[in-house]
């Protein structure tokens, strides 16, 4: 086994055997910096477990957030019924009816929308309305009798501080998301409000972040699950913590566990830790969040390929490849998709 802690592990494979000297050498600068070593991994999670610790006790900019999320019974695979789901992600907004068979088995039946642009910066609660209306009319849904709305679960991937099971405020936008007139508020109030306006029957009766949603849906056919995680758009975790080790916990009740939403996505934003690249600096700067989520922007699939388009400019620049020429798609942020790198 190669040892981990020998950068020249990392660089070998990255060098070109036919290349020029100065290609090789900036080649081996570049992988020395996205070098992940041992002891660099030990660093990391000391930091980590570090900002845990810190967000759990009290809320502090420089720490993760470790939100609480009003969670506190874990499935047990004999639940029953049918509801509505919504599940919105950075790229994708699910709408869902889903039917819990009471033995850890579920269908499902779903329709997935892609997130406009538009949506993205202006008209999002609107756009989730009228996916929502869509739904409900091309599989003829209708409150029960007696009943004027639907009640409907909410997953939601950004960052809200919950103040109850059904209510959050959002924190801030990631994933490039940028509408206006919604920070500081709560994220039900107004995907209801847009349900309001365009004549929607339904309730939304419990907001969740998506990693939660994850951690809960695992949970029902394996109840065992302690943790559900996101590698997407985005990246993020949630898991079941003891009442006692969140002490910033204002509620009288302190026993027993409550889901805690991570955000790891906002780790070591201070850049004390993770090994932090010019390109990683590059697309940070030229982000709408600057200097927020770095450990997101590090890793998850909106980002990885903005990163390499980085590194490989920088190559580019110094005419150490494709003779410093490039190509006008190559010059646009954010072409370079992570999917190239998947496939390369």
């Amino acid at each position: 086994m190669a040892d981990t802690n020998d950068i020249k592990t990392f660089i070998e494979p990255y060098l070109i055997p036919d290349g020029c000297e100065e290609l090789n050498e900036n080649l081996r600068s570049m992988a020395a910096g996205f070098a992940v070593t041992d002891d660099k991994i030990r660093e990391i999670i000391v930091g980590f477990h570090e900002s845990m610790k810190t967000g759990l006790d009290h809320d502090d900019d420089n720490a993760l957030p470790m939100i609480p999320t009003f969670v506190r019974g874990r499935p047990t695979g004999k639940e029953k019924g049918t509801y509505l789901a919504l599940d919105l992600g950075g790229t994708n907004l699910r709408v869902c009816q889903v039917t819990l068979n009471g033995d850890t088995t579920y269908s499902l039946v779903q329709q997935k929308f892609t997130i406009t642009q538009e949506a993205k910066e202006s008209r999002l609660w609107d756009f989730i309305a009228e996916c929502v209306g869509v739904f409900l009319e091309e599989h003829n849904l209708k409150p029960a009798p007696g009943k004027r709305t639907i009640p409907c679960g909410y997953t939601f991937s950004f960052p809200i501080f919950q103040t109850s099971i059904s209510s959050g405020n959002l924190s801030m936008w990631n994933k490039s998301f940028t509408v206006p007139n919604s920070v500081g508020r709560d994220v039900v109030n107004l995907t209801q409000s847009a349900f309001q306006r365009h004549h929607v029957a339904v309730e939304v009766v419990a907001v969740l972040n998506d990693t939660v949603g994850t951690l809960m849906t695992s949970g029902y056919s394996n109840p065992d699950t302690q943790m559900g995680i996101i590698f997407g758009t985005g990246t993020n975790a949630a898991y079941w913590e003891n009442m006692e080790n969140i002490t910033k916990w204002k509620g009288e009740d302190r026993s027993g566990e409550m889901v805690v939403n991570l955000e790891w996505g906002a780790f070591d934003n201070a850049t004390h830790v993770l090994p932090y690249t010019m390109h990683d600096n590059k697309l940070n700067r030229k982000s709408p969040n600057h200097g927020l989520q770095v450990f997101e922007k590090m890793i998850s699939g909106l980002f990885l390929g903005e990163v390499a388009r980085n590194a490989i400019l920088s190559l580019v620049d110094q005419r150490l490849l494709f003779e410093g020429r490039s190509s006008e798609i190559m010059n646009k942020s954010y072409t370079f998709d992570t999917a190239y790198m998947s496939e390369i």
